[in-house]
């Protein structure tokens, strides 16, 4: 197969909002980069006026509940990246410079819709230097109790299975599999909003979780409908959403992956171990130069309105 080139942004994109576990206001800037530089955050806005560079790689995941979070609270980390790094992962953007001066990513509608906007807006360039890949030669699983996450080998491209199955009629039992391509991502995974349930609420809140969470930027589930008056996007929000979750963490892998994912009542946590599986034994990849490039094309976008939680991270 012929080899594809990185890519970057054309210009800078800046975006703001709150995040939506600790309630507080952040700005994010992102800014192009060189060829090989990678997805890499600097965490502003430190005591003392520090900085810190943190590196997008599974090997700097210090926490996995209810989000994926990269560093450490001591000397610098941030949080809920998922969404951010599933629209880069998405759309194939390689390289760029996160400058993020809160403790968290900023939650925005609850998709990754305004990260794709953005980023259509500014426009996509490519480098020149070629992809590289990581490209899954040997399965690897990992499991807790029925749930399961795992990655197997596939000639050709990334392939996402995710299968979800909540005791309740709102959600029940719902599966998805695409052949990830910026098209797909653009029309049938960025506009997924994260959810929660509302009996969870008070018990989140009380943990210092979904402080910043509304029906603006989630889908509220109640005992047996939807609370948002605009209603799900997709009839099949909720697994298209952990799909997208799916995406952004495994994008930790620092380079895309050639293989496919199948999880299996999945979430961060999961997804994280299955990326430590993958990478405990040199024998399990290598890193090739083989894909085709990705097309860009534009996601929709929709919006929702106010109070829930999340969704726990294994169901």
């Amino acid at each position: 197969m012929k080899a594809s080139s990185q890519t970057t942004l054309r210009d800078t994109v800046t975006l703001a909002g709150n995040g939506v576990h600790s309630g507080k206001p952040v700005r994010l800037t992102i800014h192009p980069a060189e060829v090989n530089h990678g997805i890499v955050f600097l965490r502003t806005g430190l005591a003392n006026g520090r900085e810190r560079l943190i590196e997008a790689r599974h090997v700097a995941v210090s926490a996995t509940e209810l989000c994926t979070r990269i560093g450490e609270s001591e000397s610098g980390a941030v949080a809920t990246i998922e969404h951010l790094m599933s629209a880069l992962a998405g759309l194939g953007i390689d390289n760029v410079l996160i400058e993020v001066d809160g403790p968290e990513v900023p939650i925005l509608d609850g998709s990754a819709a305004l990260f794709v906007e953005a980023f259509d807006r500014v426009g996509i360039v490519s480098q020149p230097a070629p992809r590289r890949y990581v490209k899954v030669l040997r399965p690897v699983r990992v499991q807790q109790g029925r749930a399961f996450a795992e990655l197997t080998p596939r000639d050709k491209g990334f392939r996402l299975d995710v299968e979800i199955d909540f005791d309740t009629p709102v959600i029940g039992r719902q599966r998805k599999i695409v052949d990830l391509s910026a098209a797909v991502y653009r029309r049938e995974i960025a506009s997924a909003r994260t959810f929660g349930f509302m009996r969870d609420v008070e018990r989140l809140w009380k943990a210092g979780f979904a402080l910043g969470a509304s029906l603006e930027n989630t889908v509220a589930i109640g005992e047996d409908r939807i609370l948002n008056e605009e209603g799900l996007r997709h009839p099949d929000e909720f697994v298209r959403h952990k799909l997208l979750d799916a995406i952004g963490d495994l994008a930790l892998s620092g380079l895309p992956l050639i293989g496919s994912y199948r999880s299996y009542c999945g979430g961060h946590r999961l997804n994280f171990m299955v990326l430590d599986a993958l990478f405990a034994d040199r024998a399990n990849y290598a890193i090739v130069e083989s894909e085709p490039r990705r097309e860009p094309r534009h996601a929709e976008i929709a919006s929702g309105i106010a109070v829930p939680a999340y969704a726990p991270d294994i169901h």
